[in-house]
């Protein structure tokens, strides 16, 4: 990809940002990298524009933040909460006389 589309890029999806080095130059990471590619399939493969594929993205990112529960309902939370509580109150005790 040359350096002026990955410029242009930064400039318009606000989700792409990496990270700069004391010299100023772009330190691309794995998610940098994993973003840049799935913004060239939208806008390449899939033809989208690119407001069609920030609007994908913003989509896409919500949904990912939504999936962040690993599986586990409420209350799986507060009966594993409840537990680790337990534990930590055993383990307290036991250190402390």
């Amino acid at each position: 990809m040359p350096a002026y589309v990955l410029r242009y890029w930064e400039s318009e999806f606000k989700l792409l940002r990496p990270k700069k080095n004391p010299a100023g130059q772009r330190l691309y990471r794995r998610r940098d990298l994993d973003l840049v590619q799935r913004i060239k399939a939208l806008l390449y493969e899939e033809r989208l524009t690119l407001e069609g594929a920030k609007k994908r993205l913003i989509a896409e990112s919500r949904r990912s933040s939504e999936q962040l529960d690993l599986g586990m309902k409420e209350t799986t939370y507060a009966e594993a909460l409840r537990r680790i509580r337990d534990r930590l109150s055993a383990l307290r005790a036991r250190l402390v006389p």
